[in-house]
């Protein structure tokens, strides 16, 4: 394996799930369970098992005869996630503005401010790391549990077609807004107009990455 070492002994399912998700084991790239383990610095019992959660969750494949493989996820799949992510991401923003407390709100600002922040600093990977915040705790104030771990499934799936959408020109300010739009109904008790918030930003999170592929496409990537 050419990726570095983990300094560190941590959960191996975590560990191998935040490598997928960041590029550090890249996309149909084979698995061997002994080069893991070093890596992990674990046994092979335990990366079998973390590879088995792996593949529940959609991130790995196993083929036979061939070993583990980090799944690849399609663009068709990747708009195919974004429209189910949709559908339950709005139904949590409406349930989040139904039961979010005073503490609440002041978080979910607290939040944006950081939102805001990256922005000004040109921190796009701080951006990214407030944004899944900001959704994280959105669903934490739902309590939607079931809704809560599908998309903690679907969205690590397509991680590695986020910064396509931040980056895309233009994205990131109209972004901060439809972010803003979404705390501030959730924090006026507002059901519907949270949930048609949530829906409209992912709307156009799918068709921001609609068109950044097509661009790709058009350059010959």
């Amino acid at each position: 394996m050419e990726v570095a070492r983990a300094k560190e002994k941590k959960d191996p399912t975590e560990t191998l799930r935040k490598a997928i998700e960041t590029g550090q084991l890249m996309p149909s790239q084979r698995l061997i369970e002994a080069d893991l383990a070093a890596w992990l610095g674990t046994n092979r019992s335990n990366v079998k098992l973390a590879l088995g959660k792996l593949q529940q969750e959609g991130l790995v494949v196993s083929e036979p005869n061939r070993g583990a493989r980090v799944r690849v996820i399609s663009e068709e799949e990747a708009l195919e996630i974004l429209q189910v992510r949709s559908m339950l991401e709005s139904l949590i923003a409406r349930q989040a503005a139904a039961k979010a407390t005073s503490a609440d709100h002041k978080r979910l600002r607290e939040i944006l401010k950081t939102l805001r922040e990256a922005i000004a600093q040109e921190d796009f990977t701080a951006y990214s790391g407030q944004n899944g915040a900001l959704h994280a705790e959105i669903r934490r104030i739902s309590g939607h549990q079931t809704a809560s771990r599908l998309l903690a499934t679907l969205n690590s799936q397509i991680v590695r077609f986020q910064f396509r959408t931040i980056l895309f020109p233009g994205r990131i300010n109209q972004s901060i807004g439809e972010h803003a739009e979404i705390v501030e109904a959730i924090c006026e008790g507002d059901q519907d107009r949270a949930e048609k918030a949530m829906r409209e930003h992912l709307a156009h999170v799918t068709e921001t990455l609609q068109r950044s592929l097509a661009a790709l496409s058009s350059h010959g990537v």
